[in-house]
């Protein structure tokens, strides 16, 4: 019986467990813990006020950060996101984008982004054609969409055999696409405004980058950086990312 709109299905929970082969006896089933995280990610609550009827927040912190740590949260989202979807392990397509975010007042790293008056994080993620993740990385906001880009990508190597090309917007142009290039082999493909329309432009593939932009808004967890830990962070968005993906997945395909 499901508590909460977060909480797992059975059949979202056998995807999972299927990926962590896990099957120890516990006190708290894990099924217990991915649904306090994803409590977490979607209502936006502190650890110390998740509700009584999940395991006590400290374990629950305690597998999050253990999770995290040896990369299992990353290799859960990234399994879901291609293989339970019947899409090939690597899209040949990339669309990447950032967006600058506020911190919470906690003392953490952050830096100014000028141009969109933030004084916080950038998230900058590398997306396939569906807006699911391929690789994200957080970084002061003060660090340029060029210079970001290339941690982002180090994060993708080895990881997206069939990659060619990654789509972007104006902010990434320079000597990121030559770079880009002899380190990768990828193709960096500036997609330009439509000329003679002003103001907001729809551009080919590019909105569903924006898109996923648009999924995390429905995050509470994520309306704000506030993770004291980069990697952290970047745990959390794939958090919300399983849940978003979970629901995505046609039945037949479970």
């Amino acid at each position: 019986m499901k508590r909460y709109p977060t909480d797992l299905a059975d059949n979202h929970w056998q995807v999972i467990q299927n990926i962590l082969k896990d099957t120890r006896k516990r006190k708290h089933e894990l099924k217990e813990i991915w649904n306090a995280l994803l409590y977490i990610a979607k209502s936006g609550c502190q650890w110390s006020m998740l509700p009584t009827n999940f395991p006590k927040w400290q374990l629950v912190y305690y597998y999050f950060s253990k999770w995290e740590s040896w990369g299992v949260i990353e290799q859960v989202h990234d399994e879901i996101a291609r293989k339970s979807l019947g899409k090939e392990t690597s899209p040949s397509l990339g669309l990447m984008d950032s967006q600058s975010i506020k911190t919470s007042s906690m003392p953490t790293e952050k830096g100014y982004d000028g141009n969109k008056k933030v004084n916080g994080r950038k998230r900058h993620k590398n997306t396939d054609t569906l807006g699911f993740l391929m690789a994200i990385v957080i970084h002061d906001a003060n660090i340029n969409d060029r210079e970001g880009a290339k941690l982002l990508l180090k994060n993708a190597t080895y990881k997206y055999p069939r990659l060619k090309k990654i789509m972007v917007d104006q902010g990434y142009t320079g000597e990121l696409v030559e770079w880009t290039m002899k380190i990768f082999g990828w193709v960096i493909d500036v997609v330009n405004k439509v000329v003679g329309i002003s103001g907001f432009n729809v551009l080919p593939k590019r909105w569903i980058v924006e898109r996923t932009f648009g999924w995390f808004n429905f995050q509470r967890r994520l309306s704000k950086d506030y993770e004291l830990l980069p990697c952290c962070s970047e745990a959390m968005i794939r958090i919300s990312m399983i849940r978003i993906m979970l629901n995505k997945i046609p039945k037949n395909k479970i």
